[in-house]
């Protein structure tokens, strides 16, 4: 039995821990506004048992800060998931670490949203596909890129249109991401202020031409083309790129460095450097060199997407 006096849900044992690990995910790669995103090899890890309350136990520094009970972004969204499958999500002691930098333009909070809908699966034994999960994380994101990068891995394109969710995933797409990631935060509410209301209608069919082509470049690994459609985007960067001044230096430098393509990484303020495969981790280096006061990362495309066990011991802590 557990706290609340209910057997485990789904068969958990009290010795049982049940585990979600979650990719981060860089949303765009320029012109793809709000459909093109690629999971990355950085994680928010998650383990959870039945409690008799809700307690979050962070295991970051990064997430110290947050609410520690059933006020945690991670533990609304179980609690509203299992709501609309007309359940009542059990409170659980949560365990949550991530390596994923948080307001940066990483997927921090997409993948929060997902670890939750996996905890309401889970515990609730909602049964969901991967498709009903990418549906209600959408919901939650308003949009599939970084949910549905996240729970497929790998280079996705997503679309929402009304309530109907569609998700292709392009294994044959292959690059090694390189991210340049500041210290100082950029809030994804604050980047969604400059963009404009609307848009003009060439200017529309121009840049939807733009994501088309980097697509076509990045599939048939035309390096120098995709390099170039990433610079080309019209929907989003050139009002953004005034909240990150250090784009253009960033940007000058990881192309002289070998870098095909770069575009900030979904809202900013984190910079996507793309490169050929096998070249990520020289220009990573470089790249560390001559911006000592940002993190650079050399990652690898995330291929497996959200995972989820049971496992019998928690976290090292």
């Amino acid at each position: 039995m557990n706290g609340v006096g209910e057997p485990y849900a789904a068969g958990i044992s009290p010795k049982q821990i049940f585990s979600v690990k979650v990719p981060a995910s860089s949303a765009n790669l320029g012109p793809g506004f709000d459909s093109l995103a690629v999971a990355l090899s950085l994680y928010l890890e998650v383990e959870a048992v039945p409690s008799d309350q809700w307690e979050v136990e962070p295991l970051s520094q990064s997430l110290m800060g947050f609410p520690r009970n059933e006020k945690n972004y991670i533990c609304q969204v179980a609690i509203k998931t299992a709501l609309m499958y007309k359940q009542t999500m059990p409170p659980l002691h949560i365990s949550v670490k991530s390596e994923i930098p948080l307001a940066r333009g990483l997927g921090s909070s997409a993948a929060a949203i997902v670890a939750g809908v996996e905890l309401a699966n889970e515990f609730c034994d909602l049964k969901l596909s991967l498709r009903d999960k990418l549906a209600v994380a959408s919901g939650f994101e308003g949009h599939p890129d970084n949910a549905g990068a996240c729970l497929f891995g790998g280079v996705v394109v997503g679309t929402q249109i009304g309530e109907d969710v569609d998700l292709t995933v392009l294994d044959q797409i292959h690059f090694d991401p390189i991210l340049v990631v500041p210290r100082k935060e950029l809030l994804t509410e604050i980047s969604r202020e400059v963009l404009p209301a609307a848009v003009d209608f060439q200017r529309s069919v121009q840049a939807s031409a733009i994501a088309n082509q980097l697509l076509a470049a990045l599939m048939t690994q035309n390096w120098a083309l995709a390099g170039k459609m990433m610079a080309s985007d019209l929907f989003h960067q050139p009002y953004r790129k005034v909240l990150v001044p250090f784009y253009e230096d960033v940007q000058k430098k990881a192309i002289q460095s070998g870098a095909f393509g770069v575009a900030l990484s979904g809202a900013g303020p984190s910079i996507l450097c793309l490169a050929e495969p096998g070249k990520g981790e020289a220009i990573a280096t470089d790249l560390k060199t001559f911006f000592e006061e940002m993190e650079t990362y050399s990652l690898v495309i995330d291929r497996n997407g959200c995972s989820s066990s049971m496992k019998k011991s928690g976290f090292a802590t």
